[in-house]
């Protein structure tokens, strides 16, 4: 019986080879907004990786979109002309679909990377005004973005769309617009950022409308044949932020634009933090996929075959997103696919690293690959753990 993780999924026109998807990584190594050598070794790896998508990183609109100054980004001719090289050799050497997530930082830009503390840059590192849907600083140490104006936002709009158009030039096969953790979309979307009293703020579908005027956009300058999706907070994990029933109403809104599917994760308009734990935001994705019916995948510390397996087969979710899992095991579907029975695509010059090919160096005392394991709801319902 062929593994749901294996099976094929069409998004559009193009099919995923199975329900793997390498998620979107800061990298923090870009050079002026351009990918380095550093990204040609990162991202041709989890190209060979026998995912079903790889998701390039977080790429911003515009400068002043970047977290950092060593974020990627996709404004101008020599951003363009860098990404188009490394996604022509990452199709070269791997065959996995090759998509991009497309971003904005809004408030949380102008920031050092997390290992040099993640703080708003000082006045001698270079910093740059940041904008907002309102004056609200991110944190009592950040600064006071620029409440955006129309004419505002129809510029961020503008670059969205014309870094779309470069995604077609360069050959992505999908695009993620990035709608979570507090960035710019996100914060439109939170109560907890977005304190506009104007038609974009307000109630959920204020705060919604210009995402979606955004997404519809972005959607009409990508060709038809391509999908388009979005990431957003199935939950803001705080009291005052985004609620779980904002997010399908968001998601029911984006189905009705033409979007394709959904990447549900959490968190990043305050500093709130839930107990975390193996698919401790799969319930998230399982809500908004059974309220829409759209393709959505499931996020958080999701590294057990048996567990992703279990999330598909349950119809929890439709795809699963991995992200520091494959940081540390960049062959995390080749392990997977030995031990749930599948196939996976190898290099050429890598097959003979197939299990299949000496299977006595991989089998049990009985001649026997792994069982599977069965995972149950633990003490927190939203977190899984393996049965006894």
């Amino acid at each position: 019986m062929t593994s749901p993780l294996f099976e094929e999924l069409e998004l559009r026109g193009l099919t995923l080879p199975n329900r793997i998807i390498v998620a979107p990584m800061c990298q923090y190594s870009g050079s002026n907004g351009s990918p380095t050598d550093w990204h040609l070794i990162h991202l041709g790896q989890l190209a060979q990786s026998g995912a079903g998508l790889l998701i390039f990183e977080a790429t911003a609109v515009e400068p002043r979109g970047r977290i950092t100054h060593g974020c990627l980004g996709l404004y101008d001719d020599k951003t363009e002309a860098d990404m188009a090289n490394l996604v022509r050799v990452c199709k070269q050497f791997g065959n996995t679909p090759i998509a991009i997530q497309l971003g904005h930082a809004g408030r949380k830009a102008s920031a050092s990377p997390p290992h040099k503390g993640g703080k708003p840059l000082s006045g001698g590192e270079e910093p740059w005004e940041t904008i907002a849907p309102s004056d609200i600083p991110f944190g009592n140490e950040w600064p006071r973005p620029l409440s955006m104006t129309r004419d505002i936002m129809d510029e961020v709009t503008r670059a969205h769309t014309e870094a779309v158009q470069r995604c077609e030039r360069i050959g992505f096969d999908a695009i993620e617009l990035h709608g979570a953790h507090g960035y710019l979309v996100s914060s439109f979307l939170s109560p907890i950022a977005n304190r506009r009293e104007d038609e974009y703020g307000g109630d959920i579908i204020n705060r919604m409308r210009y995402p979606l005027e955004l997404f519809t956009q972005m959607r009409d300058a990508w060709p038809d044949k391509k999908p388009m999706g979005v990431r957003f907070n199935g939950t803001d994990w705080d009291d005052q932020g985004l609620t779980t029933e904002d997010a399908i109403t968001f998601g029911k809104a984006l189905k009705d634009v033409g979007c394709d599917f959904f990447d549900i994760s959490g968190g990043g308009n305050s500093m709130a933090r839930p107990k975390v734990g193996p698919g401790y935001q799969a319930h998230l994705a399982k809500a908004v996929k059974h309220a829409t019916n759209i393709p959505t995948m499931a996020v958080g510390m999701i590294r057990d075959p048996r567990l992703a397996e279990k999330l598909i087969a349950d119809s929890s979710c439709d795809m699963i997103a991995i992200a520091r899992g494959l940081l540390y095991e960049p062959r995390w579907p080749w392990r997977a696919a030995f031990e749930l029975g599948a196939d996976v695509f190898y290099p050429e010059a890598y097959k003979r690293a197939n299990p299949n090919l000496w299977p006595e160096a991989f089998s049990n005392e009985e001649g026997n690959r792994p069982n599977a394991q069965d995972w149950e709801v633990g003490a927190a319902p939203h977190i899984m753990v393996p049965k006894n």
